[in-house]
């Protein structure tokens, strides 16, 4: 018989330092992510900064398909709630929008000027401004502490009208981090602020899913055993309150390229998240 502790929460929960230069990231988007919104800027297929509240940070990009959108797909960056903004992923993009859809990319309120539940519901409003622009179904698609936010988004809590919210019809979490009660046990907490009953109270694995809509949970092979936990322990769970839920373990992906498929149509992330 095999027992398991972890014994040191950071490590568990830290990616760049367990990557092979994985000092690179989030740098190494900064230049795809310029020049794809300086290419669809030119073809006047680019919205920027369009406001969605009342905080600096209450601002998303939107990018347009060449014809009229078949609908629309939201992205939300990960970073922890704590850092990084909607300019590093621009050309995750590239995928939908040349599958036909739009896509908007929300940047937040970062912790700890904001709580986590505060959050929550500036992604709500987001989608919500970005869904009065584009017509049609709904796909929801968040990286990490973004997979999170989007799951959230399909709680039977979820910050949505009725009517936006039956308009989703597919989230996909990407690394999501779904269960934040370990998190009060790292270095992260420090800027999070998490009090173990908010750390409950806002994971989407201890809420029941609302109705409708479909969520599937991504994840990379070589990724920390956390989000491979947090992976499959999303989907299980929402299985079994009667969601319709799916998980995949994509084969030689860490934590930040397991993002890279979103920027072509073609690849079965894409095409995940767009069936």
């Amino acid at each position: 018989m095999l027992f398991h502790r972890i014994n040191d929460w950071d490590d568990a929960y830290t990616n760049g330092a367990n990557i092979p230069r994985g000092e690179e990231w989030p740098s190494r988007w900064v230049a795809p992510a310029l020049a794809y919104r300086e290419d669809l800027a030119a073809e006047g297929r680019a919205k920027l900064d369009l406001s969605y509240g009342d905080a600096p940070r209450n601002r998303y990009d939107l990018f347009l398909p060449e014809s009229t959108p078949k609908g629309l797909v939201v992205f939300v960056h990960g970073g922890y709630w704590q850092a990084l903004d909607k300019s590093f992923w621009s050309h995750l993009a590239k995928g939908s929008v040349d599958s036909g859809f739009a896509v908007a990319m929300p940047s937040y309120t970062l912790c700890p000027e904001a709580r986590v539940g505060d959050i929550v519901r500036e992604i709500g409003a987001a989608i919500i401004d970005a869904a009065t622009e584009i017509d049609g179904p709904i796909h929801l698609t968040g990286h990490s502490a973004g997979g999170h936010l989007v799951t959230r988004m399909m709680a039977k809590t979820s910050p949505l009208p009725e009517d936006i919210r039956a308009r989703v019809n597919n989230v996909v979490s990407i690394s999501g981090v779904h269960d934040l009660r370990p998190l009060v046990n790292t270095g992260l907490n420090t800027k999070l602020q998490l009090t173990p009953q908010e750390a409950a109270a806002e994971s989407p694995v201890l809420m029941e899913p609302g109705h409708g809509g479909r969520l599937f949970c991504w994840v990379g092979g070589n990724e920390r055993a956390e989000f491979l936990r947090q992976n499959a322990l999303m989907a299980s769970i929402w299985l079994g309150l009667g969601a319709e839920t799916g998980a995949y373990v994509e084969p030689d992906r860490h934590h930040f390229t397991v993002i890279d498929g979103l920027a072509d149509r073609n690849h079965p992330l894409t095409l995940t998240l767009l069936s």
